[in-house]
């Protein structure tokens, strides 16, 4: 990267927009085609469900651009070396490579990382027109010429607002030269907008097919809650393993280093406002920081897997959220799988994108049974708040 490079340079934003445009059009016009004939209310929820499966895809391609080292193939945003794709900045990739072959820019890279750049802007329309069509929908409800919208339009602006921030923090991971807070933040932002589009897309279902949450024990709730709690802190530790580089410092399971309690360094590995490899005193993080970032996942990941499958035991028990189960039962497995393969197997490609695959699939799992749930109320409370239970009991 040459030192007069700009990181930031907004010529090529109208372009990347239009762009953006172009590949929205795609699911947009798929499902107009497919529910030409439904209401308003079944294409929106039609479009939020498409939208959530292609958010989970953008992030398993951002799981792929991260791991393939391609996070910095354009050293600028938000285009590549001032044009909106590799093909205008070729001599510049060439320069970059020539003088690093290995290094973070190469053609291959470049590419990576404007594709994910492509899909985020794509989905950023999608979710343009969802605010939009929820807007619209709740005016003509309110003028009586349409059906209400099962949510609040709020819900899809919030959702518009967190993926323009997703969005900065982007621009932020690339100028600031993978900054493993940065990282870290742009990884859980990208969960936290699948959550928010899961709760849509279930309430839009629920809404079209008439159905109605399903009550299950409020001991059973609780523990929904508190694994999604105790899962969002593992998501957290799992993505600052990744941005630090921190999957090889443990390669044997169970132990670490020949050792139950491996040489560690908290003090260095959860230094969060930092270079990557680097201490806020510019020296080199230690092996010991790296495996304490390591091993203190690890030991979440018992506690979070545990959790998990007393959770699926619990449903699978109750005879509730059917499907739920069977998808965190699975999920837990592959988790699992992946998480030993990263270690063992000198974290392959694939493993390691399908551990943050899965990652994100419990995420989206739990709140699915979330929103498909609600605490059943105690039949004494229902017989005491019922009208006319006062004059039964007089």
């Amino acid at each position: 990267m040459s030192d007069t490079q700009p990181l930031y340079d907004l010529a090529p934003m109208l372009e990347l927009m239009l762009l953006g445009l172009v590949i929205a059009l795609g699911p947009l016009a798929w499902v107009w085609v497919r529910n030409r004939r439904s209401t308003p209310l079944r294409r929106l929820q039609a479009l939020t469900v498409l939208t959530l499966f292609l958010t989970f895809d953008l992030v398993l391609f951002g799981a792929f651009t991260r791991l393939t080292d391609s996070g910095l193939g354009c050293p600028d945003w938000p285009g590549c070396y001032g044009s909106a794709s590799p093909v205008g900045a070729r001599a510049e990739i060439a320069a970059a490579q020539e003088a690093m072959p290995t290094g973070p820019v190469t053609h291959g890279k470049a590419w990576v990382e404007m594709i994910h750049r492509y899909l985020a802007t794509g989905v950023g329309v999608l979710i343009i027109v969802l605010t939009v069509s929820s807007w619209v929908q709740q005016r003509r409800a309110r003028q009586g010429r349409a059906e209400a919208p099962p949510l609040s339009p709020w819900w899809p602006t919030v959702t518009l607002v967190w993926v323009c921030l997703q969005g900065a923090f982007g621009a932020l991971t690339v100028t600031m030269k993978l900054f493993p807070a940065i990282v870290t933040l742009h990884l859980i932002g990208g969960l936290v907008l699948l959550a928010l589009l899961c709760v849509q897309a279930v309430r839009h279902t629920h809404a079209a097919q008439g159905r109605l949450p399903t009550q299950i024990s409020p001991a059973l709730r609780q523990g929904l809650a508190w694994t999604g709690l105790l899962l969002a802190l593992q998501v957290v530790l799992g993505g600052w393993v990744s941005t630090n580089y921190a999957v090889l410092a443990c390669t044997t399971f169970p132990t670490c280093q020949g050792s139950w309690w491996p040489a560690m360094d908290f003090a260095q590995g959860f230094q969060i406002w930092r270079k990557l490899g680097m201490l806020q005193d510019g020296s080199h993080i230690s092996f010991a920081g790296l495996t304490a970032i390591h091993y203190v996942h690890r030991l979440m990941a018992y506690v979070v897997l545990a959790a998990l499958a007393w959770l699926a035991w619990r449903l699978h028990r109750s005879g509730a959220l059917r499907a739920q189960t069977r998808w965190l039962a699975g999920l837990s497995v592959l988790q699992l799988a992946t998480g030993l393969s990263n270690v063992i197997l000198d974290w392959p490609l694939v493993a390691a994108v399908l551990h943050t695959g899965g990652a994100a699939a419990l995420v989206v799992v739990l709140t699915w049974a979330l929103v498909s749930s609600r605490a059943a109320v105690p039949v004494s409370r229902e017989f005491s708040a019922s009208p006319g239970a006062s004059r039964v009991s007089a």
